[in-house]
């Protein structure tokens, strides 16, 4: 049975127990939050005096859950007179129903205790175990008990009510129950969350939902966003399990901005309920071909929030595209940065790739035309604020040493970077992925400059760069005798030579030379890199290689579908379909839902993948995963008017297809092929839809 158990909607959710009770944490995010605010952190329910246990959990749906329970030891639970059902659902506020049923032939009186309490921490507070700096205040009404947080302007407040007669205190709620033979008792209890704005009222109230909402609209609402997904027809169970677990996670995920109004997509639970500019723009560019719809509201928050001026504290600069927006205590105080905070180097770059490619599959001009003056801001910061030792490439350094991130690429633990013997680089660093990033982002810069904003004087210069930042980087970069891509440079432009899963995105960017593509490739999917279940982030004869280890040996699933992704771009199908293959072999594992990363052990030496300790589930970029290996097993790729289909199906996997694609040549079908196991065949050639 699950240690723990979620439910969310949006960047709402509750964590607890497999009992449904919420232990007071600052060790991990257990309780129920809202916009980065802990609203419960005690939810405890008794019998008698005596804990409950859990005989089954129904938590099929990502919104709402049932708990089986009955009093006594896990060993006595034989014969039980007496079980509780704890059914609950969330949405914007959270309903939970406690129903007894007494199984005696006679009638019985029980106590039911239910502890209640909040800390109200900020997120930030419970991963860096700091003291609260506010008061929390109890108040006891009739059939209720309110929960008021204050510190200076910042207020929050927690409601819970009783539908049956209760005795509150100021931890609590006790129902006295007396029930006949065979016959049942329920209550139902409503919490409601108050995040106060400066006019006394909850600032959600003025958002198109009002920030709350039933487990039938929320459910409704999914079902509606699923059904304009395409339909998928396939052989492969774990591909077909894979993606609809993937479409139910994705609009789980999506939440309803404070600052604009819109849907985004929260990256994960628990720690990251909220817009990343990395994590939001993979995930968009995964989503893409089969749920459109999803991408723009991205696209127009993190232009509408892009970087104006120089700010040490955030790490803000002209152009630069946010990291991280945060909307809780420590962020309105700024003890910490993030409001929003600025700190990554990759971000501004993958967003002119996601406008880029987002019209490519859409047509949005409109779009295009509007965020011209954004899109430059973000080119003029590659070649400006980005290049930091001017040397013609993306470099890295915070301007905040006290909270600030050190390392600003995608992996930003503090041990991610290094060079094959374990020694880190000193900063500025400029990792590999920045530089293949930035000459994508040129030459897609350059399409729409002469396609959309009317300046081919701009479009050949910005061609002119990347052709030239190409030469460069494969001169710099390359390890000869090693045949691979050097990680980084350090600031004295030496190689940073340790063999990572970040050569697999070169691929992806466009920027390996053709004649050094094979060894590349070779190298992904060897076996100091590839696991068997998927590619590593760092290969395993290396100095800080470690299978457990966040960034330096465990397996992505967002990085190797980009790592796929990049591999058909060079022509590697086979390659390609392996690393289809693993990785949804591997969702078999997880019941269809990818984790954030799991560990990097090789297949052999386990009959399963392992599970990282505290990876986030679900995760954005790893529910976007399985559509976005789906497209590279139909080698799905927009060109102009028409949509080119040119299969890396794995071999044994079957049939293939996907009916009823949005985009802007209408809706359209693509078919992949059927295979033998083992069975060789050339790539087809390339299948061209007429638009419309």
């Amino acid at each position: 049975m699950k240690e723990r158990v979620s439910i969310l909607d949006g960047n709402t959710f509750l964590v607890s127990d497999d009992r449904g009770n919420i232990q007071p944490s600052y060790d991990f995010p257990t309780g129920l939050f809202s916009f980065d605010t802990r609203f419960l952190s005690t939810w405890i329910l008794t019998l008698d005096g005596e804990p409950l246990h859990a005989l089954s959990i129904d938590d099929s749906l990502s919104y709402k859950t049932r708990f089986f329970l009955v009093p006594g030891e896990p060993t006595h639970y034989l014969d039980a007179k007496v079980s509780v059902i704890r059914s609950r659902a969330i949405g914007g506020s959270l309903d939970e129903e406690l129903t007894l049923l007494n199984h005696s032939e006679q009638e019985m009186e029980f106590r039911l205790r239910l502890e209640i309490g909040s800390d109200f921490a900020d997120l930030f507070e419970i991963k860096h175990k700091r003291d609260k700096k506010g008061t929390t205040t109890p108040s006891v009404e009739t059939n209720a008990l309110r929960l008021t947080y204050r510190r200076q302007a910042f207020h929050r407040e927690t409601m819970v009510t009783s539908s049956a007669p209760a005795e509150v205190d100021e931890s609590g709620m006790t129902f006295r129950i007396r029930v006949g033979p065979h016959g049942e008792w329920t209550t139902r209890l409503h919490i409601d969350t108050v995040i106060y704005g400066a006019r006394g009222e909850d600032i959600r109230a003025i958002l198109p939902l009002g920030g709350q909402r039933t487990a039938a609209d929320i459910e409704a609402e999914q079902s509606a966003l699923i059904s304009r997904a395409p339909k998928l027809g396939c052989d492969c169970e774990p591909l077909a399990g894979a993606y609809r677990r993937s479409l139910n996670d994705l609009a789980a995920l999506r939440y309803e901005s404070i600052t604009l109004g819109v849907r985004l997509l929260a990256a994960g639970l628990p720690w990251f309920m909220t817009l990343f500019g990395r994590d939001s723009i993979f995930t968009s560019l995964q989503v893409l071909p089969f749920l459109p719809e999803m991408v723009k509201p991205t696209i127009v928050m993190l232009a509408g929030l892009q970087g104006s001026r120089v700010d040490d504290f955030r790490d803000e600069e002209p152009g630069k595209i946010l990291h991280e927006l945060r909307y809780g205590e420590t962020a309105g105080f700024e003890e910490q940065p993030h409001s929003p905070y600025y700190g990554a180097a990759d971000t501004t770059a993958l967003f002119v790739i996601l406008l880029d490619e987002y019209e490519r599959w859409t047509g949005d001009a409109d779009l295009v035309r509007k965020l011209e003056h954004e899109t430059r801001a973000a080119l003029t910061w590659l070649d400006t604020y980005g290049d930091l030792l001017g040397t013609g490439y993306v470099w890295y350094m915070s301007r905040n040493p006290e909270t600030g991130l050190p390392n600003q690429c995608w992996k930003d633990s503090p041990d991610a970077i290094s060079y094959a013997d374990g020694r880190m680089p000193e900063f500025p660093r400029a990792t590999c992925e920045l530089q293949g990033y930035a000459y994508d982002a040129k030459l897609r810069g350059a399409r729409l400059a002469r396609t959309y904003w009317n300046d081919p004087t701009y479009a050949d210069r910005l061609e002119h760069e990347a052709a030239a930042l190409k030469e460069r980087f494969n001169r710099d970069f390359w390890i000869a005798d090693r045949e691979y891509y050097a990680l980084a440079l350090d600031p004295l432009g030496r190689q940073v030579d340790a063999l990572t899963s970040n050569i697999g995105h070169l691929l992806w960017s466009g920027i390996v030379d053709e004649a050094r593509a094979p060894a590349v490739a070779a190298h992904l999917l060897g076996p100091r890199l590839f696991s068997g279940w998927g590619v590593r982030t760092l290969a395993d004869d290396q100095g800080r290689y470690n299978p457990v280890g966040y960034h330096v040996g465990t397996v992505w699933p967002f990085d190797n579908s980009i790592i796929a992704w990049g591999l058909w771009r060079y022509g590697f199908r086979q390659q390609a379909g392996r690393i289809c293959d693993a990785l949804l072999s591997a969702s078999h594992y997880f019941d269809g839902r990818l984790p954030e990363v799991f560990a990097g052990y090789e297949r052999g030496l386990t009959d399963y993948p392992v599970e990282y300790p505290t990876a986030c589930s679900p995760q954005a970029w790893s529910a976007g995963t399985p559509l976005l290996l789906l497209r590279v097993i139909l080698g799905l790729e927009p060109q102009g008017d028409h949509l080119i289909i040119d299969p890396a199906v794995p071999p044994g996997m079957g049939r293939v297809e996907l009916l009823d694609i949005p985009g802007r040549w209408g809706r359209v079908d693509a078919l992949g092929r059927s295979r033998e196991p083992h069975e060789e065949q050339p790539s087809p050639p390339a299948l061209t839809l007429p638009g419309g």
